[in-house]
């Protein structure tokens, strides 16, 4: 794969959400964007911040909010994610200062989102690729995305990862079999700390737990 991140870049992009997590939690701060950005991190990107708790090795979800779409620069679309993870997912009460040091921060760089094209529904069991693909299902104004980890922490074939996608937009699960619902796919690089606070990796990989 031609990486458009480095590593040092998921390095640099994780230790800012994780600041602007932690000023943000603690003293209700917003941090600037540091002087010393590497000049692609200014252009545009989607980006999703994912909040998890470590327990007995496995990962709870505590919070994941994002940009799906290019229109603010990569590192103040970090900022404003990682924020909105801590505080503003509204599946979970905000995150507090007693929280963040058993918290893992994970980010996820996106591609542009792109529209599947297919003559019938089932043709996506064989268009979307597990660990490759992350989509965004939609209906009216039902919408709802799947980062491309998602499936391979839940071990969801194509099918699964489909439906747990339209549910997650608000629909039936055997929405996607419906010409009606479109789907979006996007690709993602991911970096994100091994433990609280810890060694950044490129694809950190922690079994969910349930």
């Amino acid at each position: 794969m031609d990486y458009t991140y480095s590593d040092e870049d998921g390095v640099f992009l994780v230790r800012l959400a994780r600041r602007a997590l932690d000023e943000y939690v603690k003293h209700r701060v917003k941090v600037a964007v540091p002087d010393d950005v590497p000049p692609h991190l200014m252009k545009n990107s989607g980006v999703f911040v994912t909040l998890n708790t470590l327990v007995d090795d496995h990962v709870m979800l505590r919070g994941c909010i994002g940009r799906p779409y290019p229109v603010q620069p990569l590192v103040v679309a970090t900022i404003d994610s990682a924020i909105d993870a801590a505080v503003n997912d509204p599946r979970f009460r905000p995150v507090t200062a007693a929280e963040l040091d058993g918290i893992i921060v994970e980010l996820s760089v996106l591609t542009p989102p792109t529209k599947l094209e297919y003559d019938d529904p089932r043709d996506l069991l064989n268009i979307v690729k597990v660990g490759r693909d992350g989509l965004i299902a939609s209906r009216g104004m039902w919408r709802g995305l799947l980062l491309p980890q998602v499936p391979i922490e839940w071990g969801w074939d194509v099918r699964e990862f489909l439906e747990h996608t339209c549910m997650k937009a608000g629909l039936p699960k055997d929405a996607w079999k419906d010409p009606d619902t479109e789907f979006m796919a996007f690709q993602a690089e991911i970096f994100g700390e091994v433990t609280p606070r810890g060694k950044i990796v490129r694809n950190p990989s922690h079994p969910r737990a349930g």
